[in-house]
């Protein structure tokens, strides 16, 4: 990763399509590294947006009898309701529809068809309405003629469009999963890619003529340019890369190529394989990693909203009205499916951890350490004639892996290191019970000692699991430090000792105990 420059992007989220649980998590995901790196001193570039075009939306708008335009202005507008809603730090968010997109996309079209990396073609195989992709016969055979995603019939095509020379990139892309065997994540995942990509590649139609609602294709508007090789351009279009000399392009070149591209594991082949060999083809860097989640599940079933347990944007605001945004954050970030497998979503388990990691631990440890400050020491940091004990070396520690696990995007494992020195701190307090020591004045300077690494280590703590819960660990920062505290660069606010004795130290009420949440609209 760049020592100052850190980008990351979710796909943009189809506008035929209600925000869901899908989106809330990879948004939130991109925004806790997004927040984990500005918080190090990175320059951040942080893209989500929405896609468009294509012949769903045109269906969908023809049934309900508007324009493609105004369902896709509509279910912008609500994309964007939900990110400020989620409270996300996004840097931009890009339409397919805005003229900059669009501009964009038709030059650097244009410069794969003038470089012979496409050309006019005939496609005759079958077609996956669904999830807008083409098959070969072969493949249509072993999928049984059906949308893997979706299980409907896949249709008979016969259609001339200009065609991507995919075959030709066969060697090369090879050769970078070859050099770079993390390009794809979790490992699974790549060798999944890796066994397609063995049978052999076909050249892909770019085009369509069956629909109008899309960017025409230079020189020939009869055809519209594919949504999927449209919408994939977004991570760069937003850079103003197809356009080098404009403005956008100055301001926004340094943050390609982006460190990752944030994905659900249903559109891995397009991100692995088709992003990269236009990319090849453009003569333009690679992102340096694509990392491909699984999904939710639901009680143990799979999301639907015929057996009402789909978890959609109504259902999410309940949460948050219970629980409150951090806790959601959380629960999103360290039980989602990240990897391989997919994660189950229940009421109980989110009461779980929200009791489990919030109240009974962060919550727990800061509250009952500012109250012993506050109520031996006036709620003043008192001195630490012990120089911090170990707490030193096992914050240094904490905070050095945090980075190694936000610089993977392993975003659980780096939660955990924020939590087990609470956890740690607890069972210090446990062992050392200054409540005990507290009654006798000759333990004064122990007691005071102790209580200063509790707090210097709390303060750190907060520090790291920031990015997870903003909100809330401001909040622990007013008390644990102030504005003094918060306001220094990354190096000051991970180093240990950085409260001065005498400042202020209160106790804090963070996530109060709850009851289960009750039952939730189901849309």
């Amino acid at each position: 990763m760049s020592a100052k420059h850190a980008t990351i992007t979710t796909p943009i989220y189809y506008v035929n399509d209600r925000p869901h649980i899908g989106h809330a998590y990879t948004t939130t995901l991109c925004d806790v590294w997004a927040r984990a790196m500005r918080l190090r001193g990175q320059c951040v570039f942080f893209l989500t947006g929405t896609d468009e075009h294509g012949v769903k939306v045109e269906k969908s708008a023809a049934a309900r009898g508007i324009t493609p335009r105004a369902l896709a202005d509509e279910n912008a507008a609500e994309f964007k309701r939900v990110m400020s809603l989620f409270g996300l730090s996004n840097d931009d968010f890009i339409r397919t529809t805005e003229p900059r997109h669009e501009r964009q996309v038709q030059a650097l079209v244009k410069r794969l068809h003038e470089g012979g990396s496409v050309y006019l073609g005939t496609f005759e195989g079958w077609y996956d309405e669904g999830q807008e992709e083409y098959y070969t016969e072969t493949k249509a055979k072993e999928l049984n003629y059906q949308s893997p995603m979706t299980g409907r019939p896949l249709v008979r095509a016969t259609e001339q469009n200009y065609y991507f020379r995919l075959s030709a990139f066969q060697d090369r892309l090879q050769q970078h999963f070859a050099d770079h065997p993390k390009f794809v994540q979790p490992s699974a995942r790549q060798n999944e890619v890796l066994g397609r990509l063995r049978e052999g590649l076909q050249d892909v139609p770019i085009t369509r003529t069956n629909f109008t609602w899309g960017i025409p294709f230079p020189d020939n508007p009869q055809h519209v340019i594919y949504v999927w090789i449209d919408a994939l351009f977004n991570y760069i279009t937003a850079l103003g890369l197809g356009e080098p000399d404009g403005d956008a392009a100055r301001d926004r070149a340094c943050h390609w190529p982006a460190d990752f591209h944030v994905i659900g594991k249903e559109i891995l082949w397009f991100h692995a394989v088709i992003w990269p060999a236009l990319l090849m083809a453009l003569e333009m860097p690679l992102p340096k990693r694509i990392h491909a989640h699984s999904f939710w599940i639901a009680d143990g079933q799979k999301m639907s909203k015929s057996l009402n347990n789909f978890i959609d944007l109504p259902t999410i605001e309940g949460y948050f009205a219970h629980y409150g945004l951090d806790a959601w954050r959380w629960y999103m970030a360290t039980q989602g499916p990240l990897t391989t497998t997919d994660a189950d979503f229940s009421a109980r388990h989110f009461h779980e951890t929200y009791t489990n990691d919030l109240v009974n631990t962060v919550g727990n440890c800061a509250s009952r350490v500012g109250a012993m400050i506050g109520k031996y020491f006036g709620g003043m940091l008192p001195e630490d004639a012990e120089r911090g004990g170990p707490w030193p070396e096992r914050c240094t520690s904490a905070t050095r892996q945090w980075i190694e696990h936000m610089d993977a995007f392993e975003l659980a494992a780096a939660a955990r290191c924020g939590i087990d020195l609470l956890r740690q701190i607890d069972a210090m307090i446990n062992e050392t019970e200054p409540f005990k020591l507290a009654k006798d004045p000759a333990n004064l300077p122990r007691l005071a000692s102790i209580l200063n690494q509790c707090a210097q280590t709390v303060r750190i703590a907060g520090v790291l699991l920031e990015p997870f819960m903003p909100s809330k660990m401001s909040a622990l920062a007013d008390g644990f430090g102030g504005d003094a505290c918060r306001a220094s660069p990354w190096e000051v606010r991970s180093a240990y000792g950085h409260m001065p004795a005498g400042c202020a130290v209160t106790k804090l009420a963070l996530f109060p105990r709850l009851e289960p949440i009750g039952k939730l609209p189901v849309g």
